[in-house]
């Protein structure tokens, strides 16, 4: 697989995931096993599964925005915006591993709310 291909498909994957079809968004694009990073998430795919399904039934009104996406080896790095409910906004970063088959096998994450001031005019996404 290519580094423009890995780019979209972590893209399709993670929209698709966060937009309330993490079932279909694994059996497109995970490989054999999901390792998860993030400690508020059950490791492997039915964790992951799991996690994304809550989320939309609790916050079915949120929206991402995917402002920067890099790739290089068998790892991509989505920078995102995000909006939950009461405009609560958060800036991600996301990194994906990828296999030999171009399938996504591993994820680390890390996340900040945007404070509703700043001490420069600079947006973080």
């Amino acid at each position: 697989m290519s580094l423009e291909e890995n780019k979209k498909n972590a893209i399709a994957f993670y929209k698709m995931a966060y937009e309330g079809n993490p079932s279909k968004a694994v059996e497109l694009y995970v490989g054999s096993e999901y390792i998860q990073h993030n400690p508020d998430v059950v490791d492997g795919i039915q964790g992951f599964i799991d996690y994304f399904e809550r989320m939309q039934k609790e916050y079915a009104e949120k929206s991402i925005e995917f402002v920067r996406c890099i790739a290089e080896g068998d790892l991509v790095a989505l920078h995102t915006h995000q909006t939950w409910p009461d405009f609560d906004e958060y800036v991600t970063m996301d990194f994906f591993r990828f296999d030999e088959n171009g399938k996504i096998v591993e994820h680390w994450d890390a996340i900040q709310q945007i404070p509703k001031n700043s001490n420069n005019p600079n947006a973080m996404y």
